[in-house]
């Protein structure tokens, strides 16, 4: 009797694992993506191509700003930081609700950098899946560490 609830009990947490794994694959998939998607976007910036970053960024960011503004104000948020001396994969998480955001895909994901000018930083971005299947940048930000 023992041995049957043990077998029974292996059984039922193998299913749990197996109805879980795809959903994990598809989330670490996800994840995966949009960091490349991040990256890729913060050479735009980091590189001064302001107007190439507001282009490749998604359409919701794009609305939300226009691309001289944009422009504008990454030249006053990044020109006094410097150039970025290092970045650092500190965070990143998968969601489909944002505070004034539509709903969707998204990947918050959290860099610890070092700019020349200001040696510990947090860069916010977040990517958010695109009705293309690719992932966009949808927002942007920088800050000081928490005291």
């Amino acid at each position: 009797m023992r041995r049957s609830r043990v077998v029974a009990g292996a059984v039922v947490a193998v299913a749990c694992v197996l109805a879980w794994s795809p959903a994990w694959a598809q989330t670490e998939e996800a994840e995966r993506k949009a960091v490349e998607a991040a990256k890729a976007w913060l050479a735009l910036v980091d590189a001064g191509k302001n107007g190439e970053s507001w282009d490749t960024a998604a359409a919701f960011f794009r609305s939300g700003v226009t691309r001289e503004k944009w422009d504008a104000r990454l030249v006053r948020a990044r020109m006094p930081l410097g150039t970025v001396k290092s970045r650092t994969l500190a965070m990143k998480k998968y969601m489909t609700e944002l505070p004034d955001a539509p709903k969707g895909e998204y990947v918050v994901i959290v860099f610890k950098t070092v700019f020349d000018n200001m040696p510990k930083a947090i860069e916010t971005i977040t990517p958010m899946l695109q009705r293309d299947g690719t992932w966009r940048v949808s927002g942007y930000n920088i800050k000081p560490p928490e005291a």
